[in-house]
């Protein structure tokens, strides 16, 4: 067995980073950007009045003083001319100050009489004016990689891009096997159960930026296996969910090394997900995950998370952990690193309850994974741990 950190050196290793496409802007959220992205333009592109009112110099900006109205601005409708002493021009927000003129007084400390204003109330001394290029410049970047949220869509919006450079979604195929299995709405027969696994990854994958096939459930036969393998061309990664254990059943790693597979590894010294395995399968990089529903999502959470990401461009690195507070107390871990569903609140966490790699239940209710070094020892109340937070 090895351990867990060289499990992930394995599969970064076998995790080739998606080719670049361009999209339209409108279909970039949630991408990733594969390159920077350099601004065509400055923003704002000239000195803006950030308040309805009236551009003066601001040396006469007193309290009490006169202006004539010599002429209005608005937003995208610009006044050519220059101002100068004794004279205002009429502003809104968002429009170009027009020349000579350095401060805006907001309409609520005017006073107008037909083309000419007084400053009834203090000006103070804030200009009310957006300089150019206050927001970003032309030949700025917005740096790669990221995720693109939608902040970052306004922001390439707003520098005039409307095509950008993404990394194309990986394309996952997920296999079931076992004949116990079938699908969510069919009937089970008496000795057979749902599988939950395959549609727990797909929502994973979805919210990494993958793309999950699922294929049909493989049956515990080489030939059906072998079928379904075939059916997995054109993915970028293959990953089989049980069938990789050492059961008479038990047909994955023996099917998928008759079909071509470079094995990386076999067995992970970590509770649950021990029976894992990964390599190359006629050149696509290949995931067995154990059975177990609860082992599965876990493996999911701890390899497929971090492997998506290297695959994206977004570097190769673990599924991020915190130091955190005991709220209950913990008794020793065995041999093997566990990973325990547990409970985060008020900044403190404590197991969920029964740790059986079956229990759905107690890891939907989960919110975090309490990561146990092998052979760590009881730990009490307050005692600090690490934490994977679970969304």
């Amino acid at each position: 067995m090895i351990t867990v950190a060289q499990a992930l050196d394995h599969l970064f290793a076998l995790a080739d980073e998606m080719p670049v496409d361009h999209v339209p802007l409108l279909e970039a959220d949630g991408r990733i950007l594969a390159g920077a992205v350099t601004s065509r333009r400055t923003q704002p592109p000239f000195a803006a009045s950030s308040m309805d009112g009236y551009a003066l110099k601001g040396v006469e900006a007193d309290q009490h003083a006169q202006f004539k109205v010599i002429g209005e601005a608005a937003a995208g409708h610009g006044w050519a001319g220059t101002v100068g002493a004794g004279q205002a021009v009429r502003i809104f927000t968002g429009a170009p100050v027009p020349d000579g003129a350095d401060k805006v007084v907001i309409q609520e400390d005017v006073t107008r009489t037909g083309n000419l204003i007084t400053i009834s109330d203090d000006p103070g001394a804030k200009d009310n004016i957006r300089p150019a290029g206050i927001d970003f410049a032309e030949g700025d970047t917005l740096d790669a990689p990221r995720v693109l949220a939608p902040a970052d869509i306004a922001l390439l919006a707003s520098m005039n891009i409307d095509e950008v450079p993404v990394r194309r979604a990986p394309v996952v195929a997920l296999i079931a096997t076992g004949d116990e299995l079938v699908m969510p709405g069919e009937t089970p027969g008496p000795d057979q159960i749902i599988a939950s696994n395959t549609f727990g990854l797909a929502a994973m994958l979805k919210r990494l930026g993958a793309v999950p096939r699922v294929l049909p459930i493989a049956r515990d036969t080489a030939q059906s296996l072998a079928t379904v393998f075939s059916l997995a061309r054109g993915a970028d990664l293959v990953v089989t969910i049980g069938g990789a254990s050492v059961g008479d059943h038990d047909l994955v790693g023996h099917v998928a090394a008759e079909l071509g597979m470079d094995q990386s590894f076999y067995k992970v010294a970590m509770r649950p997900g021990k029976p894992l395995m990964a390599g190359r399968l006629n050149g696509i990089p290949m995931v067995g995950l154990p059975g177990n529903p609860v082992s599965a999502m876990v493996c999911g959470t701890v390899f497929l998370t971090p492997m998506i990401r290297a695959m994206q461009g977004l570097g190769q690195a673990p599924v991020p952990r915190m130091q955190l507070p005991l709220s209950a107390p913990l008794g020793p871990n065995g041999p093997r690193e566990h990973y325990m569903r547990g409970l985060l609140s008020n900044g403190a966490v404590q197991d969920a309850g029964l740790q059986d790699s079956s229990l759905l239940s107690v890891l939907a209710n989960a919110n975090a994974l309490i990561v146990r070094p092998p052979s760590d020892p009881a730990r009490a109340i307050g005692d600090v741990v690490d934490v994977v937070h679970l969304t």
